[in-house]
């Protein structure tokens, strides 16, 4: 089932354009840094679970890109565009060749089941 998304029609023409760059530069950084890298985990400082996930990743000898913002009393507004984004509730958010796979228990998941090796396979479709 796809998650509800509000329809552009429902959304009043004198409201679009500032719904649509809402803290816009943040979320093409991280879609350009998802797009040039395999593996990228979003995160921001003092949550302990972006460093679960990035110790996860050095265990298994992966590199990655590692994008921080802020911590829980900053920046709060641009990690909210990250959210609405992805609809992923939590940081970090973790992406492989593009695609979002959760975040630090998910990913261990992953990596624990030899799903993370198979989704960085040449070949294998994004």
């Amino acid at each position: 089932m796809p998650r509800p998304i509000l329809d552009e029609a429902h959304i009043h023409p004198a409201i679009y354009d500032r719904i649509a760059g809402y803290q816009q530069s943040i979320v093409r950084e991280v879609m350009d840094a998802v797009r040039d890298n395999d593996v990228v985990v979003v995160g921001m400082k003092i949550n302990p679970f972006p460093k679960k996930a990035r110790k996860a990743l050095d265990e298994a000898a992966q590199t990655y890109r590692y994008l921080e913002y802020g911590s829980y009393l900053n920046t709060w507004r641009k990690r909210g565009a990250l959210k609405m984004w992805t609809g992923w509730p939590t940081f970090p958010m973790v992406f492989v060749k593009g695609t979002l796979v959760g975040g630090a228990s998910e990913l261990q998941a992953l990596i624990d089941s030899g799903g993370l090796g198979r989704m960085l396979e040449p070949g294998v479709a994004e």
